[in-house]
């Protein structure tokens, strides 16, 4: 007569919790890695953080320039040059009260 085997086979349990354990990896690590979708996603907020800056610093770095420019020997701005000396130097005209 034949017999049946009611054992649970070990191979297929062994595999199958291989195959979950590695599915369960890959998994974590496409989402929590050091290239997975959460550090994706911070990547991107930290790239539109540093365009604002950029942009901004642009904004001053062309301030700057319009500035030296105004007072550059070849063109002299007089009301710029007038607010820098009193700014810096702390220079007042004459007929000028002055209040602290």
């Amino acid at each position: 007569m034949s017999s049946y085997n009611n054992k649970p086979s070990y191979g297929a349990f062994i595999y199958f919790a291989v195959i979950f354990a590695l599915g369960t990896y890959f998994t974590f690590a496409s989402v929590q890695g050091d290239f997975g979708l959460f550090r994706r996603i911070q990547i991107d907020a930290q790239a539109v953080d540093l365009k604002a800056e950029r942009d901004r610093l642009s904004r001053e770095v062309a301030l700057m320039r319009n500035k030296t420019h105004r007072l550059s020997d070849e063109f002299l701005d007089l009301d710029l040059l007038d607010e820098q000396a009193r700014d810096v130097l702390g220079l007042v005209r004459m007929d000028e009260v002055v209040i602290r």
